[in-house]
C-alpha cells in the first residue's frame, strides 16, 4: 500500500454521541503520515472495539474500547503546521519516492505555506480527552490531599 501522507477530511461513524468528539463539526481534517494500514473489517472481528471515525481517504482514523478507558488514534492531530512540510523534504533528501502531502500546500506547491486546517479539532479532541477521560474519570479523594506536604507548616521554593 501507499504511504497515507496529508491531511484527510474525516467523521463519525458512531450512531451514539462519543464524549471525545463532542464539539466536532460533522467534516473534521486530520494530518497522517504512514505507511501502515488499519482495516475496518479487521476491526469489526473485535467485539470488544468500536470505530469511531474514519476517512474515505485515510481510513479508520479512531477506535476505543467498549469501556472507552482505551482509545487508538491512526491520525497524527498534535502535528504542528510544518511536520508534513518537514517529512516531506526529508524524504527527499533521503532519495525516497514521496508524493506531496494531500490537501496540504495550497495549489500542491511546497514553497506555499501550508493550509492548517486541523487546529481547531485537534485542540478540541485532547480538551475532550483531558477533561471527559482523565479528569473526570479519575477517582481520587481531596480529603487525602489535605495535609500532605504540611507537616512542617508552609514551605517556600
Amino acid at each position: 500500500a501507499a504511504k497515507v501522507f496529508g491531511v484527510f477530511p474525516h467523521s463519525s461513524s458512531w450512531t451514539r454521541p462519543v464524549k471525545l468528539f463532542r464539539g466536532f463539526d460533522d467534516v473534521y481534517y486530520v494530518p497522517h503520515s504512514r505507511n501502515t494500514e488499519v482495516r475496518r473489517a479487521d476491526l469489526e472481528k473485535v467485539s470488544q472495539l468500536r470505530i469511531l471515525s474514519e476517512s474515505e481517504v485515510s481510513g479508520v482514523y479512531a477506535v476505543a474500547d467498549l469501556t472507552g478507558r482505551q482509545i487508538f488514534l491512526t491520525g497524527h492531530s498534535e502535528y504542528d503546521p510544518l511536520t508534513l512540510k518537514y517529512e516531506y523534504e526529508r524524504d527527499l533528501e533521503r532519495g525516497l519516492a514521496i508524493d506531496l502531502p494531500v490537501n496540504y500546500f495550497p495549489q500542491d506547491n511546497p514553497e506555499l505555506a501550508p493550509i492548517v486546517n486541523w487546529r481547531s479539532s485537534a485542540y478540541l479532541l485532547f480538551a475532550n480527552w483531558l477533561n471527559y477521560y482523565v479528569y473526570q474519570e479519575t477517582p481520587y479523594d481531596l480529603s487525602a490531599l489535605s495535609g500532605q506536604g504540611r507537616e512542617n507548616g508552609p514551605t517556600t521554593m
